[in-house]
């Protein structure tokens, strides 16, 4: 998102973290009910577009929100949509984003605040490398031919009593309605939340062979020296490395893998 839209997202943010921040609000519910206000805005377009319009006035719209949304969602899912739309918006679309945005976030904070955030990474993580290993399941999971309720099911059969609610609802969230991501790009967007709900960045370490918990503590204690924040790591272990340790945060590579250096040896041979 870009200008106006960018900004109204970061408002948006900024009142779910303030309103999660009562104790006494159900963060997982009000998640869900931001799923199905993202459902909603998907088949109405028309509704985006009255949503969005800025010839109408904040208040007209927020009313608009309270009148459709009054006793099909919570009071607080109401408030959190109401904001949004008084605030201006580049076009619909960035509005179904930024709500389906904010229900993952809602998701992170839920995890985060029950204590279990970690385990979400990690099982997010996780079923994305179990998933890239394998084309028969990631076909069953991304065909449009399969159906929602087919893919959701596998969700179940995969996840249910092995990983964390959170988990299961972002996945099936995710490949039950991917909204034109792919399902790799829709796990990376979740990985970015809860880092920015850390305030830290994600570290893609790949190795040759597992990591001591030592290891992982000096290597994340290093990063984090580099970077000035805390750095969460995701383990990839790959035989094809040959020893050494490669380190992917954002677009920048700290490739210091015995594969690598042959590889640059080998070019340099050629070259």
């Amino acid at each position: 998102m870009i200008g106006a839209s960018r900004e109204a997202l970061a408002a948006g943010r900024e009142n779910l973290e303030s309103l999660t921040d009562n104790t006494s609000v159900d963060v997982a519910k009000l998640a869900q009910e931001l799923t199905s206000v993202t459902a909603l805005l998907d088949r109405e377009v028309t509704l985006r577009r009255v949503l969005t319009d800025p010839s109408r006035s904040g208040q007209d719209k927020a009313q608009l929100v309270g009148s459709l949304l009054a006793g099909q969602v919570s009071g607080e899912t109401v408030d959190l949509v109401s904001g949004l739309v008084r605030s201006r918006w580049s076009g619909g679309r960035d509005f179904a984003d930024a709500v389906e945005e904010l229900a993952a976030y809602a998701e992170i904070i839920a995890a985060d605040k029950a204590g279990q955030l970690d385990d979400v990474e990690d099982e997010l993580f996780r079923f994305g490398r179990i998933v890239s290993a394998s084309h028969e399941l990631r076909s069953g999971l991304t065909e449009p031919k399969a159906g929602s309720v087919a893919k959701a099911e596998l969700i179940k059969k995969l996840l249910g009593g092995r990983a964390n609610a959170g988990t299961v609802r972002l996945v099936s969230t995710l490949v039950t309605n991917p909204r034109g991501r792919s399902l790799e790009q829709g796990l990376e967007s979740y990985s970015k939340l809860a880092a920015a709900r850390r305030g830290r960045v994600v570290a893609l370490v790949t190795t040759a062979v597992p990591l001591s918990d030592g290891q992982k503590d000096r290597l994340g204690s290093a990063l984090g020296r580099l970077y000035g924040r805390q750095v969460h790591l995701n383990i990839d272990v790959d035989p094809t490395v040959q020893g050494g340790v490669r380190v992917q945060i954002g677009d920048e590579i700290i490739d210091g893998t015995v594969s690598s250096r042959l590889e640059g040896a080998r070019q340099a041979l050629e070259g």
